[in-house]
């Protein structure tokens, strides 16, 4: 069984407990006990420095485009999995079920607005802007009216088509690239792609989507300053595509180091780059972001015994402590030796060291700070 830890909230749990307490009706047996508890998950993420470490999901998608669930079901998932800012990504250009549902590139957000507040809950607006690929796909965050957004795929209308969105000033990010991997140019930083970071009017790019790593795309962010996202690309219900009753297995996230629990300063972290993208088991990011909150999340506590062996070896013992619901999976080395440690979340291993050795070094092999390089870290000894 799931063993992560959660935090009721009376709002929602309210109806529950009043179903509990129906009266009594003559011929009427009500079989409560059987319906699913309310709650709200509580994931647990230290400060790093000065930041708050924001759960975001940028990249979600509803009946308004090609999504299979109402905008109010996207709602309560982030709500029960500890999410605190998400946004509704329709697809602009894409709306196979026009037949049933009007097109309104704006109906999903409005729908959420009161909704999402009561949730305390931060709702982003946003919209995909989907290009035939090449070049792809692109999300657009903190737009404004999406109404006159370009349907049309012509090619000749793919620049116009994004740079709608950069006309009002949105956090554009490219979604999945590689994602249609037979296709001459769908994983390669093409000359259009190059256009829009030349003219800043690409800040970032998926490097999580769902369940796949796009490897090229961390280097890429890496190397052209740009933001490093993670994102479920949900279609159906998350309880569908994800294995919520296996340990560690979370909606692919992007974690935001933000100043305050805000939209505003959420758009700060994501302009300023300071996100590391989170897939269940895997971290991926800037060097300086990874190691920020690796430092923030895990500690080496100071000796706490020392083991004189027969042959004269004395040797130290110390807890390495992980405070935070992050899996980190480490390969430590101590002189010609490896030693893999993996720290569950919120939990403890015994690490151990020759008496005069003064630091343990090693990789997190859960983190990806390239595509081809973990996170180094090396603990001083106390």
């Amino acid at each position: 069984m799931n063993q992560r830890n959660v935090c009721l909230s009376l709002l929602l749990l309210i109806p529950a407990l009043a179903l509990g307490q129906r009266p009594e009706v003559e011929g009427m047996r009500y079989l409560d006990e059987n319906r699913r508890p309310v709650y709200r998950e509580h994931i647990i993420i230290p400060d790093v420095g000065a930041y708050q470490v924001l759960k975001c999901d940028f990249h979600m998608h509803t009946v308004f485009s090609d999504g299979h669930v109402w905008p109010n079901v996207r709602n309560q998932e982030v709500w029960q999995e500890g999410l605190d800012a998400y946004a509704i990504t329709d697809h602009v250009e894409y709306t196979p079920y026009r037949e049933d549902v009007k097109v309104n590139h704006n109906r999903g957000y409005e729908l959420l607005k009161e909704s999402s507040a009561k949730s305390n809950m931060i709702l982003v607006k946003g919209t995909e802007v989907t290009r035939n690929t090449p070049p792809g796909h692109f999300n657009a965050l903190y737009i404004g009216d999406a109404s006159e957004y370009i349907e049309s795929r012509e090619a000749t209308q793919d620049k116009a088509a994004v740079m709608k969105a950069a006309a009002q000033h949105a956090f554009i990010f490219w979604n999945h690239p590689g994602w249609q991997p037979g296709i001459a140019g769908s994983y390669d930083w093409i000359p259009f792609v190059d256009d829009l970071y030349q003219n800043k009017a690409l800040h970032g790019i998926e490097v999580f989507n769902g369940f796949g790593f796009h490897m090229k795309a961390l280097d890429w962010c890496i190397d052209k300053g740009l933001t490093v996202m993670g994102t479920s690309d949900m279609h159906n219900l998350v309880a569908h595509e994800y294995d919520l009753g296996k340990e560690y297995v979370h909606r692919t996230m992007t974690l935001v180091l933000a100043r305050e629990r805000t939209a505003e300063s959420i758009r700060e972290a994501l302009d300023a780059g300071r996100t590391v993208a989170w897939a269940s088991k895997y971290l991926a990011g800037k060097e300086e972001h990874v190691r920020a909150l690796f430092d923030a999340c895990v500690q080496l506590m100071p000796a706490h015994y020392t083991e004189e062996r027969k042959n004269g070896d004395k040797i130290n013992y110390y807890a390495l402590r992980n405070n935070s619901d992050l899996y980190f999976e480490l390969d430590l080395k101590e002189g010609n030796n490896i030693k893999r440690i993996v720290l569950y979340p919120r939990s403890e291993q015994q690490v151990t060291a020759s008496v005069g050795t003064t630091s343990l070094s090693g990789e997190v092999i859960s983190t990806y700070v390239r595509s081809d390089q973990h996170l180094s870290v090396n603990f001083l000894l106390k």
